[in-house]
């Protein structure tokens, strides 16, 4: 039975790479593949999943209002789908949530989605809140802090590297703009 996934983490703990990896895997073994990543995302150029260690592919772009089940469908009749793969899946939709939900109870195809879990705030990604709520297997992936406990918070910074306390929930960037730290040196750095 297919199930939908959700592999979550804070900044740089390496969710690309292994997004790519597991493609590579199934396709390693003759089997086709999907990808998807967020149209917003434009750090590498449009319909690119790209790692920090180098590893990188072309992928489809989900924005609002893609319906990304009818999308797979077509893809799935035309080439049967082994799995599909999603990066940055924390700018998902409610709606491309269940829509995933269902290409995974309807068409049997496992569904893999990589993402963010709380945003430079503390607070949930629509995606991912949703996906937290229905994903069948939720996979948190680990990384570490300055301090060496597990970093759980995305801290968005200035050029100086100093706390960004408010502003619009998204603003595409990398190490330049986010640090993850455990939650006591992101309170520490809140608090200012």
């Amino acid at each position: 039975m297919a199930k939908l996934y959700f592999y979550y983490s804070s900044m740089n703990a390496g969710k690309s790479t292994i997004l790519l990896q597991s493609d590579f895997n199934y396709r390693e073994r003759g089997m086709d593949t999907m990808l998807w990543t967020a149209a917003i995302d434009t750090r590498y150029g449009r319909g690119r999943i790209v790692s920090r260690i180098g590893l990188e592919a072309q992928a489809h772009l989900f924005e609002p209002g893609i319906d990304m089940f009818t999308a797979i469908a077509a893809q799935h009749h035309r080439t049967p789908l082994s799995c599909v793969l999603v990066d940055e899946a924390q700018f998902l939709s409610r709606d491309q949530v269940w829509q995933l939900a269902a290409v995974s109870d309807d068409l049997g195809i496992p569904v893999l989605c990589y993402g963010l879990r709380t945003d430079f705030r503390g607070d949930l990604f629509e995606g991912s809140a949703h996906l937290l709520g229905i994903a069948d297997i939720l996979d948190e992936i680990k990384t570490v802090c300055e301090c060496g406990r597990k970093a759980t918070m995305n801290l968005r910074v200035n050029a100086e590297g100093g706390a960004i306390r408010a502003g619009a929930q998204t603003e595409i960037g990398g190490n330049d703009r986010y640090v993850a730290l455990c939650r006591r040196h992101f309170l520490a750095q809140m608090r200012g």
